[in-house]
C-alpha cells in the first residue's frame, strides 16, 4: 500500500486530480485513476520494488495485465460519467529504499495506444461503441 499512496502524491504533485484508488471489477483492479488538468482520464498501474532489480518494475505490466487494464478502463468509463477527452495509460515505478526514501518515476501513455489507436481524436460516444465491438 505504501508505493501506491506515494504514487498518488506524485500524481497529485503534477496536477491530477485521484478520482479513484483501488477500482475493482471482476477482471481485477485498477490501483490509481485520475483525471489530468488537460481532462485526460489517467488509468495508473503502480508498481513497488526495493532496489536492486535486474528488471524495471514496468517489466511487470505484460501484455495479459495490459488488457485487464484496458477492460477494467472500459468498465470505469461505462459506470462512472466524466468529462474527459483523452484516456491513457501510465505506469508509476515506485523503488523503495527506506521508510523515508523512495525514487518515483511516472511513465505516461506506456501502453494502451494498440487498443485504441484514436481514442484522442474520437468523442466519448465513438468510444463505448469500439470497446462493445471488440467484446463481441
Amino acid at each position: 500500500m505504501r508505493g501506491e499512496q506515494l504514487a498518488a502524491r506524485a500524481l497529485r504533485d503534477r496536477g491530477d486530480i485521484i478520482l479513484t484508488a483501488g477500482f475493482r471489477t471482476q477482471l481485477g483492479e485498477t490501483d490509481i485513476i485520475s483525471l489530468t488538468k488537460d481532462k485526460t482520464l489517467c488509468f495508473a498501474e503502480v508498481k513497488t520494488r526495493s532496489p536492486g532489480g535486474m528488471f524495471p518494475p514496468s517489466d511487470a505490466v505484460d501484455q495479459e495485465k495490459q488488457a485487464r487494464l484496458v477492460n477494467n478502463a472500459a468498465a470505469y468509463i461505462k459506470a462512472v460519467k466524466l468529462d474527459y477527452r483523452a484516456v491513457r495509460f501510465d505506469i508509476v515505478e515506485v523503488i523503495l529504499h527506506d521508510l523515508t526514501h523512495a525514487d518515483i518515476n511516472i511513465i505516461p501513455d506506456a501502453f494502451g495506444q494498440e487498443y485504441f489507436p484514436a481514442v484522442k481524436k474520437e468523442p466519448k460516444r465513438s468510444f463505448f461503441r469500439r470497446i462493445k465491438d471488440r467484446e463481441r
